[in-house]
């Protein structure tokens, strides 16, 4: 999940506006995983972080969120960006919710990112020991072969490890791969062991959730049925 600044996080809870959280913090009236924090600046996770004004605990969520989001290519998976490079956050600039991405897509990839306020749920999707399945639709320059995809689904070696597909298949142009974990642009270092280049990578579904006709740069929310079954 991204780390977002103490004082904005206070001030998305509604304690007060964002100069006067700074003065909070300042006076030493705020108090992180129950150690007093003056430094301005500091951010935290708000999904694991115990954050307290005056001994009181602040929770910023009051309503739970749950968004599908076509990451188009070239935008960052970040809520924010400190360099001024766009990102997921600027698709979502007039809601007054605070929204985390769950996982990301790396910059040039594209396709189903989930954004949500919950951080229980967020947790229970990304966490490796329950992590739903991912389906990438891959397109690259070579042919590919059916021992290209034999060698996917066995598992091939990376420099972190065994990486292995849980399912492969020919589409035109390239292969669709499901994938269980989320190591670091796991899918293109896959391709790569086995000399592909690739010139397009798409995120198609988490779990029982689908990108579907969903348009780049577009969101919709959920469905009870998504966020009860994935």
């Amino acid at each position: 999940m991204a780390e977002i600044r103490l004082q904005k996080y206070l001030a998305d809870a509604g304690v007060a506006s964002r100069r006067k959280c700074e003065e909070l913090i300042e006076a030493g009236r705020v108090k992180v995983n129950g150690r007093v924090l003056r430094t301005l600046g500091s951010k935290i996770n708000p999904l694991n972080t115990k954050v307290e004004v005056d001994n009181k605990p602040i929770t910023a969520v009051s309503t739970k969120t749950y968004i599908a989001f076509y990451k188009p290519r070239s935008i960052l998976s970040t809520m924010s960006d400190d360099r001024g490079r766009r990102c997921i956050g600027d698709f979502f600039q007039d809601r007054s919710d605070r929204l985390f991405h769950v996982g990301r897509l790396d910059k040039e990839s594209e396709g189903l990112i989930l954004l949500t306020n919950d951080g229980d749920w967020a947790q229970l999707i990304s966490h490796p020991s329950h992590g739903a399945v991912k389906t990438y639709e891959v397109i690259v320059e070579e042919n590919v072969t059916r021992s290209i995809l034999a060698n996917l689904s066995r598992g091939v070696r990376l420099e972190d490890g065994l990486a292995r597909g849980e399912r492969t298949r020919l589409i035109p142009g390239g292969f669709e791969i499901e994938i269980h974990e989320g190591r670091n642009q796991i899918v293109r270092r896959m391709a790569a062991s086995q000399g592909l280049t690739v010139l397009r990578l798409k995120r198609t579904q988490i779990g029982k959730i689908r990108l579907g006709e969903l348009k780049s740069g577009k969101w919709r929310y959920l469905s009870n049925v998504e966020t009860t079954n994935t």
